[in-house]
């Protein structure tokens, strides 16, 4: 399988139990708050695909992987 270029990716954070994104990468909203759970999270950790959706604009982010900074996704957000 080949690497997921760093184009393909976005920044988050956990912030009391929550899962945010600094700002929406297809919107620009700030602080956007998403429905990603803390276990699919660790579920994306371990290579296990999740749909974080962005309730500003209602589009949607495959996530492929995650480490501790980054979602790794399927298409290019940069």
């Amino acid at each position: 399988m080949r690497p997921i270029p760093f184009s393909h990716t976005w920044p988050y954070d956990i912030q009391i139990g929550d899962i945010y994104v600094p700002s929406c990468p297809f919107c620009g909203e700030d602080q956007v708050r998403t429905n990603l759970s803390a276990e699919g999270l660790a579920r994306a950790k371990e290579g296990i695909k999740a749909n974080v959706h962005m309730p500003c604009c209602l589009e949607t982010i495959t996530v492929l992987e995650a480490d501790d900074d980054y979602f790794w996704t399927s298409k290019p957000l940069r």
